[in-house]
């Protein structure tokens, strides 16, 4: 149960739709401000990215992290997106979503964040951006919590 998301109709208390991510555990997950993309975060070490209109499975996998995924976000305003991992990293991506539904969203790898240290195997915990601001806040098996500014 832990390998799927289960979208729900709130009023009719009915599943929409199952997102099938292929993953052994989920870990994280974020919803885009346009509401029709999806990303998940999982212990195998993988990101998920679900495109809601092209169904339940997913538009896109990525795997750069060595060690398991803890926190995935995307950013409310901007186009970016990161995933935090326990190998003490955190990647950022930039993560253009478009209106035309005939273009696919754009990842690209933009910067490696790397200023936690590993502790009891444990890595970077928990990340959020901003709301307004591209600045993203990251918090550690090693005790800090770091804002990162410039990312």
């Amino acid at each position: 149960y832990k390998t799927d998301v289960k979208v729900y109709h709130l009023t009719k208390q009915s599943l929409v739709r199952r997102l099938t991510s292929g993953c052994r555990w989920i870990s994280g997950m974020s919803v885009h401000a346009s509401g029709d993309h999806v990303i998940v975060g999982s212990l195998d070490r993988r990101l998920v990215w679900f495109d809601l209109d092209l169904g339940g499975t997913p538009y896109k996998t990525l795997k750069y992290h060595p060690r398991a995924l803890r926190s995935v976000n995307f950013h409310a305003r901007y186009p970016l997106m990161a995933s935090s991992s326990d190998d003490g990293t955190i990647h950022v991506f930039h993560s253009m979503v478009y209106s035309d539904l005939m273009r696919n969203p754009l990842v690209v790898p933009v910067k490696v964040l790397k200023e936690h240290r590993v502790v009891n195997d444990l890595g970077v915990l928990a990340s959020t951006f901003h709301p307004t601001q591209p600045w993203l806040f990251s918090g550690g098996a090693d005790g800090k919590i770091i804002l990162w500014q410039d990312i």
